[in-house]
């Protein structure tokens, strides 16, 4: 297939270069122009967006970027919107234009965390600009794009010390430095997701051609105290760092924007399908930092 990616200068832009870039033709943009397989598309110009696409004629749109800065968002809501919701719109009339099926990367930031889980048809209720951006996101494709898929990820995970800037990278970054005490949330619940294994779960779902929304996130519910305690073990300091539990108002001054307590979710309908192929968390992470942080605390 020829897909065309749009935003995919990112963590998940390289792990979907990686797992398509073997079978398939792929265009890959982004403003940020960070590798040689990279030109240069901003998605928020609709008719750059439009040409860009039409002129390669492909099979598939991805629209994969985002502001994911929740901070960020509040501080500039216009922004936000124009990249996370209108954005997401010109995706859909470019796909309909061409009769293509378009796949939008969503967030389980969506919901509001009054649910210790949420499963794909759970009702989200957005708490900031960030979620309300995607969401609206979320809502025009599926009301708007008849072959769409709309994947809903977790505390995402991949590209390394370049390209990820999640909590991974923040505590290999304070590890790096010297760090023996990680203050560490013990009241935000989560479900990670590894960049890798997202795209391959994608792949799968695009051969069946099976539209419609769907929670993709890895195997085990868990915490980010959880995710910190075995990132610790893993790297081999768990005699060496104390992880210090602390409530979400020890970062209040930092990340003050809302979040939900709860991120937890549940792929029933991939599981129900028999195509949920994402492996447990703790491999992944495992995985993750072997590969792509092997030599970084040295």
């Amino acid at each position: 297939m020829r897909i065309y990616m749009a935003g995919s200068g990112g963590m998940l832009g390289e792990a979907f270069h990686q797992v398509f870039g073997e079978r398939h033709e792929l265009r890959c943009t982004d403003k940020d122009v960070n590798a040689d397989w990279l030109s240069f598309l901003d998605f928020r110009d609709r008719e750059a967006y439009r040409r860009d696409v039409l002129e390669f004629r492909p099979d598939m749109l991805f629209h994969l970027g985002a502001h994911t800065s929740l901070e960020y968002c509040e501080e500039n809501p216009n922004d936000a919107y124009a990249t996370n919701t209108l954005a997401v719109e010109n995706a859909v009339h470019i796909a309909n234009e061409l009769d293509i099926p378009l796949l939008y990367i969503s967030t389980a930031g969506i919901f509001d965390g009054a649910q210790d889980t949420y499963d794909d048809w759970d009702q989200p209720n957005p708490l900031g600009h960030y979620a309300r951006s995607k969401y609206m996101g979320e809502l025009f494709v599926t009301q708007n794009c008849r072959q769409h898929l709309v994947c809903r990820a977790g505390w995402m995970m991949g590209g390394g010390p370049a390209k990820d800037k999640k909590f991974v990278q923040k505590l290999m970054a304070q590890l790096k430095a010297g760090a023996t005490d990680l203050k560490v949330v013990d009241d935000k619940l989560g479900t990670p997701t590894y960049t890798i294994d997202f795209a391959r779960n994608v792949e799968l779902l695009l051969q069946e051609r099976l539209w419609g929304v769907y929670n993709l996130v890895c195997a085990g519910i868990t915490s980010r105290l959880d995710v910190a305690r075995h990132l610790v073990e893993a790297v081999g300091l768990a005699d060496k760092v104390t992880i210090t539990p602390v409530g979400s108002e020890y970062f209040a001054q930092e990340f003050y924007a809302p979040r939900p307590a709860s991120e937890r979710l549940i792929p029933k309908k991939l599981q129900l399908r028999g195509l949920y192929r994402m492996r447990d968390w703790r491999e992944c992470l495992s995985e993750y930092l072997a590969e792509r942080y092997a030599g970084y605390l040295d």
